[in-house]
């Protein structure tokens, strides 16, 4: 199979269209081209970058998950940051006033609850009322060969679930962009104007590794398979490990009854400094293995995980200490109250079924990869 280029590694494509431009990126750590920025690569070419939108871990990704970003200046360049994760999470007509067009360009990993998502959708909405074009630099999604899991309700729409789509969506950043545009999911039934530099020699069938971490505790090929499906522990007691050199890899808590691995999560500068069960030690399960060995051709949202840490907590303790949280990673309620009740995990697969395949029919109508 020919190598996979992404977006931005096309230069030739985009920079005439960058070429006497005020232009604003939406970047991260994983905008680059090999190992370098795309910002570098932007400024050695004169491209005029008026200012940076930094999305959750920042610009530079040294903040944790959900740490507050703070708008600033980059000491590299001294080009102004506008942080989109805090308070404000889309750009101002103000912010947009001396820029002709948007850059966006950041690693996805094909997940709902993955905030650069919710940042796309912002950005987008405040191009389109400033009527200012976005282009899109695209990148394969290394979940990108499945679909699965819960649609999100409207209910539970939040910054981490902000479209009626699975926790899996099998789309790439480039694709789900037009999605939005085509769904009419921007306020006030607003389309941007959006144009994509496509990634060659990339399908849904592709597997692909990320040369960068997509964010701090997402550091493997393994814990990005994993993520799917573990993250719903974040809205209950159990550690993940985050604290750990494994996050997203391992699941535990001191008081699981079931389990032949042990760890400890301890603060980790800028990548998680005050983790779930600090300093206590965790009994649970390393995954690692499995996902080496079987997820990367044969992945899902596997929900066993989450049932068998639910049926071996001790009773009198509360599993689901964040629900409302739970039930914005889950997009409803329905699936905390099947565990509760002793649901088996085919039940559960059952009951979102209908709306997973009328969400396939939606998403065919927007792909640009073939399947």
């Amino acid at each position: 199979m020919s190598q996979i280029i992404t977006g931005a590694e096309q230069t030739n494509r985009y920079l005439p269209l960058l070429q006497d431009k005020r232009v604003a990126v939406c970047f991260n750590p994983t905008s680059v081209i090999g190992k370098t920025h795309l910002v570098d690569t932007l400024l050695s070419a004169h491209i005029n970058i008026v200012k940076i939108f930094a999305p959750e871990h920042g610009f530079r990704g040294e903040a944790e998950a959900g740490a507050v970003i703070h708008s600033t200046t980059d000491a590299k360049t001294g080009i102004p940051i506008v942080s989109l994760y805090g308070k404000n999470k889309k750009p101002t007509l103000e912010q947009l006033k001396n820029v002709d067009i948007i850059l966006f360009d950041m690693q996805d990993v094909g997940c709902r609850f993955f905030t650069y998502i919710s940042t796309l959708h912002y950005v987008m909405e405040a191009a389109a009322a400033a009527k200012t074009p976005v282009l899109i630099l695209d990148r394969p999604n290394p979940n990108g060969y499945f679909v699965d899991g819960p649609v999100l309700e409207e209910k539970y729409k939040s910054f981490v679930g902000m479209h009626p789509v699975p926790v899996v969506h099998g789309m790439t950043i480039g694709e789900y962009a037009q999605m939005i545009n085509g769904e009419k999911w921007l306020e006030n039934n607003l389309a941007c104007e959006l144009q994509i530099i496509d990634c060659k020699n990339y399908t849904h069938s592709s597997r692909y590794s990320l040369p960068i971490k997509p964010s701090p505790n997402l550091s493997s090929d393994e814990a990005i398979f994993l993520y799917p499906s573990l993250c719903l522990f974040e809205g209950t007691d159990i550690s993940l490990g985050r604290g750990t050199s494994t996050p997203f890899q391992i699941f535990g808590h001191p008081d699981l009854t079931i389990g032949d691995f042990y760890f400890t999560p301890e603060p980790i500068k800028g990548v998680s400094e005050n983790p779930p069960q600090k300093g206590k030690k965790c009994r649970g399960f390393d995954l690692t293995n499995e996902a080496k060995n079987n997820l990367q051709g044969n992945n899902s949202f596997n929900l066993s995980y989450l049932i068998m840490a639910y049926k071996h907590f001790p009773k009198e303790m509360k599993f689901f200490t964040s629900p409302d949280f739970f039930d914005k990673l889950a997009g409803n309620s329905t699936l905390r109250w099947q565990i509760i009740n002793g649901r088996t995990e085919e039940e559960i697969r059952a009951s979102w079924q209908p709306a997973l395949d009328n969400f396939k029919k939606t998403r065919s109508k927007y792909l640009i990869y073939p399947e």
